[in-house]
């Protein structure tokens, strides 16, 4: 999978993501710190990358633009403890337990035993008890 994470994920993810498996680019490594969520998401959506991000605001505020089937996918992190290692466990887990082509299209919140999955044409959001 492509995955692009947003500056709020630990840079120490992406080598463990890509032992995974993965395709991963960084924020950071793009030059993008510090642009707007829209800047980010735009960048993902034309790279082909799902979006990993702890920004919440990026969907609550911008579900129109960002609407399920119109980026290849973005996954939201809540938590309620944000430490360093927490944050990095956390992802880390998810990306293990979970397949990630289920969410291709999507936006998804994940959250400590539950995801919540938003599809192109659902009328209704998946609730997905997590693995953690």
């Amino acid at each position: 999978m492509r995955l692009k994470l947003d500056e709020g994920l630990s840079n120490r993810l992406k080598p463990t993501l890509q032992e995974l498996g993965h395709d991963v680019d960084t924020v950071i490594d793009e030059g993008l710190k510090s642009e707007a969520d829209t800047v980010v998401a735009d960048t993902a959506r034309q790279n082909d990358r799902m979006l990993f991000t702890l920004d919440k605001g990026l969907v609550n505020f911008n579900l129109e633009q960002y609407a399920p089937g119109k980026h290849p996918g973005i996954v939201v992190f809540r938590l309620k403890s944000f430490g360093r290692g927490t944050v990095t466990r956390f992802v880390e887990d998810f990306v293990r337990s979970q397949d990630l082509d289920k969410f291709i299209g999507c936006v998804a919140i994940v959250e400590p035993g539950k995801v919540r999955i938003r599809r192109k044409d659902d009328s209704n959001e998946t609730n997905t008890p997590s693995s953690d």
